[in-house]
């Protein structure tokens, strides 16, 4: 029997792609999709598929609140996140949030098969991508002695995370926090660098994941 997987990405070219490979495999089929956060889990409760595929960084909730909230109501479901993030942070929130399993994105197609098939058979996949760091200190249960990212901001580089997230442009954040704009802009940086994060739309999504502003 197939086992039945769901896809939940939020860029239609990606989750065609990610359909039409994995559908070619004969042991896999595709039962649904959802391209944010609250459709994943209303189709995955629907569907109770054996795997839901998960991207991190989607519309109306996160992908790692989604998981927390699938894994409440659908534990038998296998996840397998699919991400850009590498960074420890997102790493270990996503399996403490239940994640069965984590691919990066800039993986090839045959470890995508492979990441699947480790999790649909109850074992544990980490992408090669993550660094072993974190792979071995999550497995001896020592992930809360591990550094959290959050823990290297400083005051003002949350603050700043918070306003980005909130939609507000540099000079109004100058204007807010009585900084020049010059010093906003290398705060900024200062926060991309150390988030590993390269957009205003993926700093917003990092700050919403973590509760600096509300979903």
């Amino acid at each position: 029997m197939k086992k039945r997987i769901v896809i939940a990405e939020d860029h239609t070219i990606l989750r065609d792609g990610l359909k039409a490979l994995i559908s070619s495999n004969p042991d896999f089929e595709i039962v649904g999709e959802a391209q944010d956060g609250l459709e994943a889990i209303r189709v995955i409760n629907e569907l109770k598929p054996d795997l839901a595929l998960m991207d991190l960084s989607m519309p109306k909730m996160s992908g790692i609140d989604s998981i927390r909230e699938i894994k409440k109501t659908c534990p038998e479901t296998r996840i397998l996140v699919l991400t850009v993030h590498k960074t420890e942070e997102y790493v270990l929130a996503s399996l403490k949030a239940g994640a069965d399993g984590y691919l990066l994105k800039e993986s090839t197609h045959q470890e995508l098969i492979n990441a699947i098939s480790y999790v649909l058979r109850g074992e544990p996949y980490l992408s090669p991508g993550v660094s072993d760091k974190i792979i071995t200190g999550y497995l001896r249960g020592k992930k809360d002695e591990l550094h959290s990212v959050m823990d290297t901001l400083t005051n003002r580089e949350k603050e700043i995370l918070k306003l980005v997230a909130e939609g507000y442009k540099n000079k109004d954040i100058a204007e807010l926090l009585f900084i020049s704009v010059k010093t906003v802009e290398k705060h900024r940086d200062n926060l991309m660098k150390k988030l590993d994060l390269h957009s205003a739309h993926a700093l917003t999504t990092f700050a919403m994941e973590h509760g600096l502003v509300e979903t």
